[in-house]
């Protein structure tokens, strides 16, 4: 958005709910919603900057006409468990990079994968998957992609097989993303949304979502290789040169550290329900533990996401504000399909959130429907299914960093991705409106 349009926009954002909007409270929270939502699609400034304008304008505008918009009560909003929980992965995920764990895992793909393309891209969606599980998916991808350089550049720009590759990786992330609590920001939203009436644990939601994670993850394997069923010149090629280029790095006590920090930080979460140990304090023990074993030294807290993490800060405060002031409740008794079948309007909610988060922010595309869409359908696997809709939001080049950062290598076309994205959001949104529930249920969230 240009900036004279922002201008525009965010003018009538400000006037507009004080001229119509009966109540004055009410008003002023449209308007403050309104300018940060401005600019959190518009990216016209960072990404944080909307959260701190938001922590400010709350205080200022809203306590004088009630004082549970004061600034000791906003700050509390935002200090959720959520936020050490994704400064932990963040960690991780740094660490990882450090370590070189990416390369070390590329190597092996070949090695397992032989003369076999498919094998090999198998590999690759899968374990790109398994990073974005517990590093985040846009630190995921961009591993993933800097230890494929080598192959990526063994074949013509616009070759085919190099194209699948860079959609295996993109579509990778984004659905690895879906399957823990820190894979992405609007799991976080979801989670905080709900925490009052229903903490979620980590085990809990792995529970529902990693068999659908598995599920998307084999239907993106499955398109992709009947794409290339015809195409596998120049594959020999380019596994031989990469085969004998193959130089693993020495193991240090570094790379040792890491995996020992790292597999004991998950399995301390995924066995959380025994210890009774909450999953943001296992997060800050491993973070601490990264930081004092000298894995991580304090050059390394610089590159922690902080960014992303005063996002999601923002985005939970906002979600505060709208349950807090009941305006989405007043809002939800004007919405049309709020009487119809509770199923086509999970499916609507799903599918409205996926294709939200396909054209702007995923975090601040749950940010503005879960408050709705609990207050349609008040159950707390709505938050979740919601959330979950957004990681199927991937059919074009802008809809996720990762997507972007694959386009980014050059070579691929818009229908590469538009034409599995496209198939995989509808299903994706079908399966989790017909079967999310239940499936919600049986892990033990309502």
């Amino acid at each position: 958005m240009k900036r004279w349009s922002f201008v525009i926009v965010a003018l009538l954002v400000i006037i507009l709910p004080q001229l119509f909007v009966g109540s004055t409270i009410f008003a002023r929270i449209i308007s403050i919603a309104g300018i940060c939502l401005v600019l959190w699609l518009s990216e016209v400034v960072p990404p944080f900057v909307p959260t701190l304008l938001l922590w400010a304008f709350i205080p200022v505008f809203l306590a004088p006409l009630d004082s549970k918009f004061a600034f000791s009560n906003v700050f509390s909003w935002a200090a959720d468990p959520v936020l050490p929980l994704f400064f932990g992965g963040f960690a991780l995920g740094v660490a990882a990079e450090k370590s070189g764990l990416g390369k070390r895992v590329t190597e092996s793909a070949f090695r397992l994968s032989g003369n076999s393309y498919p094998t090999f891209l198998f590999i690759v969606i899968f374990v790109t998957a398994f990073f974005s599980m517990w590093i985040s998916n846009i630190a995921a991808a961009a591993l993933v992609l800097a230890c494929l350089e080598p192959i990526l550049s063994g074949f013509d720009e616009n070759h085919l097989l190099r194209r699948t590759l860079l959609i295996g990786v993109a579509l990778g992330a984004d659905f690895g993303g879906m399957a823990t609590p820190i894979g992405t920001g609007p799991n976080a939203i979801a989670i905080a949304s709900i925490s009052d009436s229903q903490p979620v644990s980590f085990v809990s939601w792995m529970a529902f979502a990693f068999p659908l994670t598995i599920g998307m993850l084999a239907l993106c394997f499955l398109l992709l290789t009947w794409r290339v069923r015809r195409s596998d010149s120049g594959w020999k090629n380019v596994s031989s040169i990469n085969a004998e280029n193959e130089k693993s790095p020495n193991k240090g006590s570094s790379f040792t550290g890491f995996l020992f920090v790292m597999i004991g930080t998950v399995s301390l979460w995924l066995t959380e329900p025994f210890h009774k140990i909450p999953s943001a304090v296992i997060a800050l023990g491993s973070a601490a533990t990264l930081f004092l074993s000298r894995i991580l030294s304090k050059k390394d807290l610089l590159r922690i996401d902080w960014s992303t993490l005063i996002l999601i800060a923002g985005g939970i405060t906002l979600g505060r504000l709208l349950e807090q002031s009941a305006l989405i409740k007043a809002l939800s008794d004007h919405v049309p399909f709020a009487h119809f079948d509770p199923t086509l309007t999970l499916f609507l909610l799903c599918f409205t959130s996926a294709l939200l988060s396909a054209l702007m922010s995923n975090t601040a595309t749950v940010v503005l429907l879960v408050p709705l869409a609990l207050a349609l359908i008040p159950t707390p696997s709505t938050a979740i299914l919601v959330a979950i809709s957004a990681s199927f939001g991937i059919p074009f080049i802008i809809s996720t960093p990762p997507n972007a950062m694959a386009f980014g290598y050059g070579g691929l076309k818009f229908v590469d991705l538009f034409l599995p994205g496209f198939l995989l959001m509808i299903l994706g949104c079908a399966i989790v409106s017909l079967t999310g529930k239940a499936v919600l249920n049986l892990a033990g969230i309502p």
